[in-house]
């Protein structure tokens, strides 16, 4: 179980979006990589990174960041964001990334995350991003006609590392997880699957470590991190108890 701390990148700049509208977008450090060194001091082990330029435009915007970000950190660090080809994927786990998460490209050409698990086993992520239970691509600006568990079960048995699944309707407004949804679509794949979209509170962390939820691979937090509402010392000791407990 794994809480992954959220740096979202726009236009060189860590910020956080409300419902995943650009145009809703708070900055909260200019220098990501100082909040990735941050986040590495504060005890986290692992690094959710996400290019939303690139989410939109279909490739790269903000590399330079991403660098900067890998050569400041330790931690493992997982890239989301405009990533649609092979040639995508391998040069950025040459560069440092411990895995990808392929989102539109998912909906797009499932025959392409295959090949891309295949080639690289246990560094690619599928990320499934969710509106009124339909899937959205293209940085959330289009709905697609596909379920969220239809899209999951295409890529059973695939080798995916994990599947990030964010809640779009309660992406950046603290209103807490979906959990129900969630842990409906953990229960319908094998593929581990990381919760995303609306963490908002120590109520959110206690909740991913009671038995039901120890399924998960983990959570994202992002705006509640950064506005405190979540105390990272007392979030990670309740994960490490949690651990305990999983392996009895």
């Amino acid at each position: 179980m794994i809480l992954f701390p959220a740096i979202d990148l726009k236009d060189g700049q860590c910020v956080r979006l409300k419902l995943g509208d650009m145009e809703q977008a708070t900055v909260y450090n200019p220098d990501p990589a100082a909040q990735a060194r941050a986040f590495e001091e504060q005890g986290f082990e692992w690094l959710h990174v996400v290019d939303l330029n690139g989410a939109f435009a279909g490739e790269t915007v903000n590399g330079a960041a991403v660098d900067a970000i890998l050569k400041a950190t330790k931690n493992p660090v997982q890239l989301g964001g405009g990533i649609r080809t092979l040639e995508h994927i391998e040069t950025w786990l040459a560069r440092g990334l411990k895995r990808v998460i392929l989102g539109t490209v998912a909906v797009r050409n499932p025959a392409l995350v295959i090949e891309a698990c295949r080639k690289f086993p246990g560094r690619v992520a599928v990320g499934i991003d969710a509106k009124g239970g339909r899937v959205a691509v293209e940085g959330w600006a289009e709905a697609s006609e596909l379920g969220v568990i239809e899209l999951a079960r295409k890529f059973e048995g695939a080798g995916v590392a994990a599947i990030i699944y964010t809640d779009i309707d309660r992406d950046g407004i603290l209103t807490g997880i979906n959990w129900a949804s969630t842990l409906e679509l953990a229960d319908a794949v094998k593929i581990p699957v990381i919760a995303s979209g609306g963490l908002a509170s120590m109520h959110d962390i206690r909740r991913m470590t009671e038995p039901d939820a120890w399924k998960l691979e983990g959570a994202i937090s992002g705006r509640a991190l950064y506005d405190g509402r979540i105390d990272p010392r007392e979030a990670l000791a309740l994960i490490r108890e949690a651990r305990k407990g999983m392996v009895r």
